[in-house]
């Protein structure tokens, strides 16, 4: 396994095969079209759509969603550590995995780590976990954008991404890892200091000259570790924030072009420190066993990284395929989106903002406040929130349910209202009013089914107050 031109990791066939077991893809579901942005902004706009994650997804409700997706995929398998990469970290000075820790309910033994600040912090969280025993979830998520009219807000999007990686032991490895190159240089080409609401980029052409070579060195490096050649890829995927220097690359790499992945920018944007991960999970998604898969990634240098998919793969099916979310998105006006991003300053319902969380009773609720946990007693009745009472606790986050009631609140605080509160019955027991969220108010029904997703639900004195709302479900859903 290559690290670099004459530097090694180790010999492969002197461990056991480490690879990805599993990878998902998440997406927002609402979609803003780049064509509505010139006429209010006087600026950007362009062609195709990007997406756009809602008033109540950070970066960490993002990533949940994308873990949850992934870990469907190896029932039963628990990650020994939890790896959390994004630019757009909800929390400074705490850990932000911890939270995703708590929504999957997995064990305190397992650990949950930042790896925070810039897009090869994805990378980086990835070669980490490669060299850790034990299965290890990897997962990426952000919020992109820019000023509004300018060019960062029109190609950026939302979006999260996570891979399993394991040895094959507990489940079969679907594309292991034969090889990887890295090359560092320090220049500065996009760069955002902390506490400023955008990046700022260097000139393009600067850019795009410093990755020619650093992307063509570590793909050759990578290769060659692997004992192949460009006309071996069968998938090629390059990612970056520099556009320009990402198409450049790929046209030089000596890789047939219909070969070359598409980079999803026309219909989702750059997903930042979680688009690698976002194009990795929706090639696995049509790759077929035997084939290599290189993904390149330009970022304060050049991550190269050889993958050779398995027999495993031909009986894999994604609960969430990426190519179904992408088909299952709504339009969101500009306005909404500028309003949701806090550049548009609207009028708020007449209303008292909600008070901070308390820590300590939060403390008290992980299981219901993080996991959706409910309770279950002796004759079989499924209680939430969890009774007292009960003895046995009764997992409640993959269960569906249907809409008995709801109603349309233009009154409560909201940061994007109105609120449409429904009262939900689960398939199997169980019973709770939840707000709906990824729904247009005009058209709830009673009788919708509903799935949980992992929320925020306010913000007050910097703490997040994250818990579980309902959302239809939609086609292309589990």
């Amino acid at each position: 396994m290559v690290q670099g031109p004459g530097q090694t990791m180790g010999d492969p066939a002197a461990r056991p095969s480490r690879g990805i077991v599993a990878a998902a893809g998440y997406l927002p579901y609402r979609r803003l079209d780049r064509a509505t942005i010139t006429g209010v902004a006087g600026g950007g706009g362009g062609n195709g759509w990007r997406t756009v994650a809602s008033y109540d997804e950070d970066a960490t409700t993002m990533a949940v969603e994308a873990s949850r997706l992934a870990l469907r995929e190896v029932p039963g398998l628990v990650p020994a550590t939890v790896r959390f990469a994004t630019v757009a970290p909800p929390y400074l000075d705490r850990t932000n995995a911890t939270a995703i820790h708590a929504a999957l309910r997995l064990p305190p033994t397992s650990a949950a780590y930042d790896d925070l600040g810039s897009v090869r912090s994805a990378m980086g969280a990835l070669r980490a976990a490669v060299g850790e025993d034990g299965a290890s979830l990897v997962v990426a998520a952000d919020l992109r954008s820019g000023l509004a009219g300018s060019p960062d807000e029109s190609v950026f999007g939302d979006g999260a991404a996570a891979l399993v990686l394991d040895d094959g032991s507990r489940s079969p490895v679907l594309a292991a890892l034969e090889s990887w190159a890295s090359l560092t240089e320090e220049f500065v080409d996009r760069w955002r200091v902390p506490g400023d609401a955008r990046s700022r980029v260097w000139e393009e052409r600067f850019g795009e000259l410093r990755y020619l070579p650093l992307g063509g060195g570590a793909l050759a490096a990578a290769l060659d570790g692997a004992g192949l050649s460009a006309d071996d890829v069968d998938h090629l995927v390059v990612a970056g924030t520099h556009g320009r220097a990402v198409r450049s690359v790929a046209a030089k790499s000596g890789v047939d072009p219909g070969r070359v992945v598409d980079d999803l920018s026309s219909s989702v944007g750059n997903t930042g420190a979680a688009h690698p991960f976002l194009l990795l999970a929706s090639v696995l998604e049509r790759a077929a066993p035997d084939e290599v898969v290189v993904l390149l990634v330009l970022a304060d240098g050049a991550e190269a990284v050889v993958l050779r998919t398995t027999a495993a793969l031909a009986a894999r099916s994604p609960g969430r395929p990426v190519s179904d979310q992408l088909a299952a998105g709504a339009p969101v006006p500009y306005g909404t989106y500028l309003a949701w991003r806090g550049v548009l300053a609207v009028e708020p319902p007449r209303r008292p903002e909600p008070a901070r969380t308390s820590s300590s009773a939060a403390a008290r609720s992980t299981d219901f406040k993080f996991g959706f946990v409910g309770s279950q007693d002796e004759a079989g009745g499924i209680h939430l929130p969890p009774s007292p009472l009960d003895l046995l606790s009764h997992p409640m986050a993959e269960a569906t349910g249907t809409v008995t009631t709801f109603t349309v609140d233009r009154l409560s605080y909201s940061p994007s209202p109105p609120t449409v509160f429904a009262v939900v019955d689960f398939e199997g027991g169980g019973r709770l009013p939840v707000e709906l969220t990824d729904v247009d108010a005009e058209k709830v029904a009673i009788g919708d089914r509903v799935e949980m997703t992992f929320r925020k639900l306010f913000t007050a004195d910097g703490i997040h107050n994250y818990f579980w709302k309902a959302r239809p479900v939609r086609e292309g859903g589990r």
